[in-house]
């Protein structure tokens, strides 16, 4: 969602500032602004769009200044327009905020009624005029803060900056991730490592409830009793080189290529160096202590929990549910005593998932994170967090780390089996021979960009697509249509195969074309029969599929990609990528922004 970075420094901050934000522009973003204070005095410059909009405003309106805040905005409450950017100022404070403030009606009423004026539709505004109020009445900046924070409710990250305080931020964090970077006679915060990487290696991750005093001297760091408290410095690495585009178009393009090294390193870090056996956390269960797994996630990360669920259920015969992260905790699901849940996700920090896992705190008997990020408020409160080890993901729309989840997330079936008896030693090895060969079949794909290029041009003629997969290519089915309609603006949705006949197949006719992901396994000809029946309407078949189906399928077909032949075991994870391509392609085909697409933002930590 939303950015936050802060500076105190030594130099001028105003084009820190700015590069501090772009490198948020992953989260998604509609308006962008700065804050600094120059000669004891604050001023704020703020533009709608891209921060090259900012940028521009600030070459004929520079901004000077040691001491500053910035923000890109992701609109909640309020239209995107420079009134409704942020920072936010109300007489001697400026306020950038991530989150909600869901009291902020009873707020705004009682700070009208104190002959408060509001200019914005924001409901972060609210935290920056009841501040001033405060201030007015005589607290002073650091009390007033405090005060402030007591009043919330809601999420939120927020740093705030006052007029005539230039060594002086004050930050905190509840529900939203904030993280404050220690240099040397410079201090920083900001949303996550990544913004401040080219700053500091040095960070501490505030915890829920913690509120930050930041001076270039240090920090000091409350918690949500207002007791001191005593965070760790991590040394973080984020290798700035990752965070660029690598002679690549778009990041989304940059991290598909990447999969067949990022999904390497997974393997061999959890891998027994012989290849034969899985060494995860050694804190993780035996699965015969297990009666039923619960897999909770959002978005593409669901579909990789849909996925496992296949792989738990057939691999280790274990029961397993897969949900929804947002309609989880409403539905108050029971929770069997011997159940492991799983939580997935990519950032670590989405509101909906990290409610889910605070919910079966005491309930389930152990709960672990699948997640990118392992200094992430959802690794911090799990029991286990098992890493993917993807590397940083720009792109909004998620490629490498989905592949990561599902390989991380297979290796989890696969101990479970082995721990309930259900593959022996030798069975397990060569489960695992068969996964090491991914690398080198993902590489394959992708000596195939051409054909999927062109493939995608055809597909940018149309408004509307079908996506069909069985077995374990229907969570991808859905995920193929996730990506197409995320990046192209194309009205896309999957659907399991055998459904076809159960509606969608009013829609088909010569305009809707219908992609099929289906590899020549034991469900191949029935989805044969699918075909036939969207071909027998005028429907055009794009099929993907291995050398096998590709001689198998009959005549009609609109467009064919031949991918490798795989194992069944591993082909969700192969077939991922020909939805990543198609969805790329297609969107670079129709002039949309790939790795910041409309409306959409890459942490979700706001419900």
């Amino acid at each position: 969602m939303c950015g936050i970075v802060g500076i105190l420094g030594t130099h001028e901050v105003a084009p820190t500032l700015v590069e501090a934000l772009r490198r948020l522009e992953y989260r998604g973003y509609d308006s962008a602004g700065i804050a600094t204070i120059n000669d004891g005095r604050l001023d704020r410059r703020r533009a709608v769009g891209k921060l090259d909009n900012l940028s521009d405003l600030l070459v004929h309106e520079p901004l000077t200044g040691k001491s500053g805040i910035g923000h890109t905005r992701w609109a909640t409450h309020g239209a995107p327009s420079v009134a409704n950017a942020h920072p936010h100022c109300a007489g001697p404070v400026a306020v950038v905020h991530n989150g909600i403030i869901e009291n902020y009606r009873d707020l705004r009423a009682e700070l009208t009624a104190a002959g408060l004026g509001f200019d914005t539709e924001t409901d972060s505004e609210t935290v920056a005029l009841l501040t001033r109020h405060l201030m007015e009445q005589g607290a002073g900046p650091v009390d007033a803060a405090k005060e402030t924070l007591s009043r919330l409710e809601g999420a939120y990250a927020l740093a705030f900056l006052f007029d005539g305080e230039s060594d002086l931020i004050v930050a905190a964090r509840k529900g939203s991730p904030l993280a404050v970077g220690h240099g040397d006679g410079e201090m920083y915060v900001g949303s996550d490592a990544i913004a401040l990487a080219p700053m500091t290696d040095r960070i501490t991750y505030l915890e829920e409830g913690d509120c930050a005093v930041l001076t270039r001297a240090g920090v000091t760091i409350t918690d949500a009793n207002g007791a001191l408290a005593n965070r760790e410095v991590r040394r973080i690495d984020v290798d700035s080189k990752r965070v660029d585009k690598g002679g690549h178009r778009h990041f989304m393009m940059k991290e598909i290529a990447e999969q067949p090294v990022v999904l390497g390193d997974a393997l061999k870090h959890y891998l027994t160096a012989d290849g034969r056996g899985i060494d995860l956390d050694a804190d993780l269960p035996d699965f015969k202590s297990i009666d039923r797994i619960s897999l909770v996630a959002c978005g593409t990360a669901y579909y990789a929990g849909l996925t496992a669920k296949y792989w738990f259920e057939q691999l280790a015969g274990l029961p397993t549910d897969a949900d929804i992260a947002s309609e989880f905790r409403y539905r108050e699901p029971p929770i069997p005593a011997r159940t492991a849940a799983i939580f997935v996700s990519q950032s670590g920090e989405t509101a909906d998932t990290l409610a889910a896992l605070r919910y079966c705190e005491g309930r389930a008997a152990r709960r672990l994170a699948v997640v990118n990020v392992p200094e992430s408020s959802i690794a911090r409160e799990c029991d286990i967090a098992l890493p993917i080890l993807a590397g940083a993901e720009i792109g909004v729309a998620s490629t490498k780390a989905f592949t990561c989840q599902l390989a991380v997330l297979l290796l989890l079936a696969l101990k479970a089996a082995h721990d309930r008896g259900r593959l022996d030693d030798d069975e397990l090895a060569d489960r695992l021979s068969t996964l090491r060969s991914l690398p080198a079949l993902i590489g394959l794909t992708l000596e195939q960009d051409e054909a999927f290029h062109m493939a995608a041009n055809r597909l940018a003629e149309f408004d509307h697509a079908l996506f069909l997969g069985r077995g374990t290519l229907f969570p991808l089915a859905l995920e193929g249509a996730l990506k197409l309609k995320e990046i192209s603006y194309i009205h896309a949705e999957g659907y399991a195969s055998g459904e076809l006949k159960h509606g969608p197949i009013a829609l088909i006719d010569q305009s809707m074309p219908v992609v099929v992901m289906a590899p020549s396994d034991a469900l191949f000809d029935k989805t044969v029969s699918n075909m036939q029946e969207v071909m027998a309407r005028d429907g055009k078949v794009m099929l993907i599929t291995d050398r096998t189906g590709a001689t198998a399928a009959q005549d009609g077909v609109w467009r064919q990609l031949v991918l490798p032949d795989c194992d069944p075991l591993v082909a969700p994870i192969l077939y991922a990528v020909p939805a990543q391509l198609l969805a790329y392609h297609t969107a670079v085909a129709k002039g949309t922004d790939v790795d910041q697409p409309r409306n959409l933002a890459k942490s979700v930590t706001v419900e």
